[in-house]
């Protein structure tokens, strides 16, 4: 979901960005106009997450696919090797992509049986001389999500936050490189956030082909090739949204409220739900479950979606049930699904 007052201020503006005549998304990238957007839009970023100032903020495109190749391009020497904690399907692609640029070796794999886990974050087997270490903090399919970071001693820790930045207080100066794509809670899909720590920057490859260099984009102040001009625009409208209603420390509090409520019913409907996920690293922004069988799990969407429940079924590569609960779901809608779930329960179990 994005926010509905951001939505409505660019229908607003589509057609005539501010007495201009034209469209913002039709204006050079040049233009002083986009120009005062893209600032305004990594200014709000900063405070949002209070960004240190030896921090630098990138608006790229690409993805977050993208970053898992971005990455060991520019930190992975071809005498290091970085580690990896899997603790999911996108950790899991992102050790992948970094071992075809050289060597990647894995300190944690949760795919064993049981409940999903995360390990102790303070007991990471991390090499010293390793170039990086690197976790995904929240996994969207599995549900899966770092409360406490890991300790890394020396070793920046680089960060996926696709899926939780901006719904939680982070200390963003543990944090050698944070990335993280901005259709979860930052905007519309087509522009990621890259926040890139100085003595990481130096140690960035030189010689890349331009754009995949972290150092293009620092020097250009992400303006080397043209910006995705209608995602950092509705981005920029979503994070002034975002500041209106309280700022980071507000989503939090809402996060845990909506998640709370979900989690209440599987919880009080043990029997019946069933969270594969240890309850010391449930995601807040990522609900799973199975019911009883595959057939109750079509009945549940199906009536889900009759009472305007929608986007419930689990990932394709997963199955079962999954409810996604980013910044812009109101608290009513979380209390809407544990109402059909608590019904839905009492009536099938």
């Amino acid at each position: 979901m994005l926010p509905f007052p951001a939505l409505r201020e660019a229908q607003r503006e589509l057609l005539d960005y501010r007495g201009t005549g034209m469209s913002l998304i039709e204006t050079s990238h040049r233009s002083a106009e986009y120009g005062e957007v893209h600032r305004a839009t990594l200014d709000l970023l900063r405070r949002l997450l209070d960004v240190p100032e030896r921090h630098h903020v990138l608006l790229l495109a690409g993805g977050a696919t993208l970053q898992f190749a971005m990455v060991p391009l520019n930190l992975l020497a071809p005498d290091r090797r970085c580690d990896f904690a899997i603790t999911g399907a996108w950790s899991r692609r992102a050790c992948d992509d970094a071992a075809r640029v050289g060597r990647a070796r894995v300190v944690w794999d949760g795919r064993d049986g049981g409940a999903r886990r995360l390990p102790d974050p303070a007991r990471l087997d991390v090499a010293p001389d390793a170039a990086y270490l690197q976790i995904t903090s929240n996994e969207t399919i599995d549900g899966v999500q770092w409360h406490v970071w890991p300790e890394a001693g020396d070793v920046p820790l680089v960060c996926d936050m696709s899926s939780d930045l901006l719904s939680r207080r982070i200390p963003v100066e543990r944090f050698g490189l944070i990335f993280a794509s901005a259709q979860k809670n930052a905007g519309p899909s087509g522009v990621t956030v890259v926040i890139l720590r100085d003595d990481v920057l130096e140690r960035c490859a030189r010689g890349l082909p331009s754009w995949l260099g972290y150092r293009t984009h620092v020097e250009h102040g992400s303006h080397y090739g043209t910006p995705p001009v209608f995602a950092v625009w509705l981005m920029k409208l979503t994070l002034e949204w975002l500041e209106r209603e309280g700022g980071v420390a507000e989503a939090e509090r809402r996060a845990a409220a909506r998640a709370d409520l979900v989690y209440g019913v599987i919880d009080r409907h043990d029997a019946f739900y069933r969270c594969p996920v240890d309850r010391s690293c449930r995601s807040r922004m990522n609900v799973v479950f199975r019911l009883p069988d595959a057939r109750l799990e079509q009945r549940f969407l199906a009536e889900a979606a009759g009472c305007g429940l929608h986007g419930l079924a689990g990932h394709r590569t997963a199955g079962g049930c999954r409810a996604s609960l980013y910044n812009a779901m109101p608290l009513e809608g979380a209390e809407a699904l544990a109402t059909f779930m608590d019904g839905f329960a009492r009536r099938h179990g």
